[in-house]
């Protein structure tokens, strides 16, 4: 059950975080690119495009993983198999938190995020590339009626 827990607030705010940070990545580029333009009635979807989605997709996932890569390191090591005299090696999350942090310092929380990061950050663009543009075409068909 507490590893169903730390899971579910993961993934909670995992989420959270990166549609926050894409928004506010968003808003800034966009804001830059507005001062760029000359034309005053330019849309987002005028002065943005698939590579700047792509960017913020990548970067808003990172954000994300960054905040929240211990708890996955957490549930991960929470979850090892007993040593062998099958006594768990961690007796709760904070024990995880603790052992960890004096072991390993603040570096053994972010132990394999580069994989992490190297498989997930393309997905996240990618995903944001064909979010966007539906969303453009969408709202394209919807002023044409």
């Amino acid at each position: 059950m507490k590893h169903a827990s730390l899971l579910l607030l993961k993934q909670i705010t995992h989420g959270a975080i990166q549609f926050t940070a894409y928004e506010e990545f968003r808003k800034v580029i966009l804001s830059s690119k507005v001062q760029e333009n000359e034309n005053p009635l330019a849309t987002a979807a005028d002065l943005l495009d698939s590579v700047d989605y792509a960017t913020l997709g990548a970067s808003s996932k990172l954000a994300a993983i960054l905040t929240t890569y211990p708890f996955q390191v957490v549930r991960s090591r929470l979850q090892q198999r007993p040593s062998t005299t099958g006594v768990p090696r961690y007796m709760d999350s904070w024990h995880v938190v603790k052992e960890t942090a004096r072991f390993e310092g603040v570096r053994g929380f972010y132990r394999g995020i580069t994989a992490n990061v190297l498989k997930n950050a393309p997905a996240a663009s990618i995903t944001f590339i064909v979010y966007e543009n539906v969303l453009n075409l969408l709202k394209m068909s919807r002023r044409e009626y």
